[in-house]
């Protein structure tokens, strides 16, 4: 048995024990992960970010999660299941909308109420691309909406001495350029980019309060109609129809086709295929009516969210003139940080002048900004809406029954939602 004094000495040690701190190692860190979209060729910049982000606050980890476009939804989508979403996630085009949809989303706007300078220093158009019911969700990574892109060899051989100002122009110059080896026109078709065509035309998807269907009409078979015609006969390339980005940019950089419409990226993978392309043989314009749609990158926090607060520091963090100006001048893209896009420009105009122009039709004309619907079934629609338009450009069905066809199909899933 103890004696008295071993006992008072046992108990003075534990209860010095308990007094210190607990070791680091035992104590739980505040931890947040960041999930992006395939850009892992930019490892060394957000490593620098977690870095520095990390350096100021002890006790604080990043953990940076980066998948391909076609696994990100999947994965997103079984750690949402699992119970443990990213902090932090980084979505293309209408995806965003639909995660706040389902409710998987942080709604944002009191906190960008809350910091007005923050939320400001956006282009709010943008911006408003993330809006969904009214309340905010995501705020701008990087930006990009649709051009026209032609090839001026082609345009000087057919006797045209700039871009088309009409619909009826983009026909009529396809139309000039086909060829038994050529083509006159190509467009990406993913996510609504092909949708200015019909914008141009005053076509629309749904009515003003995204209630009901409103492309069903004569004018919208017209201009189908007139698309499928120009295919069938050689003036549209029929990969506008069947491709996704590789094909049809791969098809405009051999240097037979003589327009593409696409986002702005495009012109990298162009460069980077054809030989042929110099500012003084490729042009790049907004098409007529300066319609274009967007197609770009957001950053959300998830409303599983561990730590809400934190994730909203690194995400101001990241996307502050400093951060996203690193990744910018890599890239060569536009951010919506207006402060930093606006030094970007001036900065390209000395060493790219043809890729500073380019950039900063992304920044104009953003009020014409179309297929960009704040649907929280974005894809469900998209897939009721696709298909059927592609049966009419491949030949399968005329277009006043496809589009008829596809009435019932978009009904359907805005009655579902």
């Amino acid at each position: 048995m103890m004696d008295r004094r071993k006992i008072l000495k046992s108990g003075a040690v534990v209860a010095a024990a308990a007094a210190l701190p607990m070791p680091a190692i035992a104590q739980s860190p505040k931890k947040i992960t960041f999930l992006t979209w395939n850009i892992i060729d930019t490892a060394d910049i957000i490593n620098g970010w977690i870095a520095r982000f990390t350096k100021d606050r002890p006790g604080v980890e990043v953990e940076w999660q980066d998948k391909k476009g076609p696994e990100l939804p999947t994965f997103y989508q079984t750690q949402l299941a699992a119970g443990t979403p990213p902090d932090i996630i980084n979505t293309q085009g209408a995806l965003g909308l639909e995660y706040a949809g389902q409710g998987a989303l942080l709604d944002i706007t009191s906190r960008l109420k809350a910091d007005a300078g923050y939320g400001n220093g956006f282009n709010q158009n943008y911006l408003g691309n993330w809006v969904y019911e009214g309340a905010n969700y995501m705020v701008p990574f990087y930006l990009t909406k649709t051009v026209l892109f032609w090839n001026k060899t082609m345009f000087q051989k057919a006797g045209l001495s700039g871009p088309p100002q009409s619909f009826d122009d983009i026909i009529a110059y396809a139309e000039k350029m086909k060829s038994a080896d050529s083509t006159g026109f190509l467009t990406l078709n993913f996510d609504w980019l092909y949708w200015p065509l019909y914008a141009m035309n005053g076509v629309d998807l749904l009515s003003t309060d995204l209630k009901t269907t409103a492309f069903n009409t004569p004018k919208a078979i017209e201009v189908t109609e007139r698309l499928a015609k120009a295919t069938e006969s050689g003036a549209i390339n029929k990969i506008s129809w069947t491709g996704r980005w590789v094909e049809p940019n791969g098809a405009f950089a051999a240097g037979n086709v003589g327009m593409l419409h696409a986002h702005a990226p495009a012109y990298f993978y162009v460069k980077g295929q054809g030989k042929w392309v110099t500012p003084e043989t490729l042009g790049a314009t907004h098409v007529p009516g300066s319609f274009a749609t967007p197609n770009s990158h957001g950053l959300g926090i998830s409303k599983g969210s561990k730590n809400p607060d934190l994730a909203w520091d690194f995400l101001k963090f990241i996307t502050n003139e400093a951060q996203i100006g690193e990744f910018a001048r890599l890239r060569k893209l536009v951010t919506g940080n207006t402060a930093f896009d606006t030094k970007h420009f001036a900065e390209l105009d000395k060493s790219d002048p043809f890729v500073a122009a380019l950039l900063r039709t992304q920044l104009e004309h953003t009020d014409k900004m179309v297929g960009n619907w704040r649907l929280g079934n974005d894809s469900r629609v998209k897939e009721a809406f696709w298909p059927e338009l592609q049966n009419v450009m491949l030949g399968r069905k005329d277009a006043k029954t496809a589009l008829a066809d596809a009435d019932k199909k978009v009904q359907r899933e805005l009655k579902r939602a």
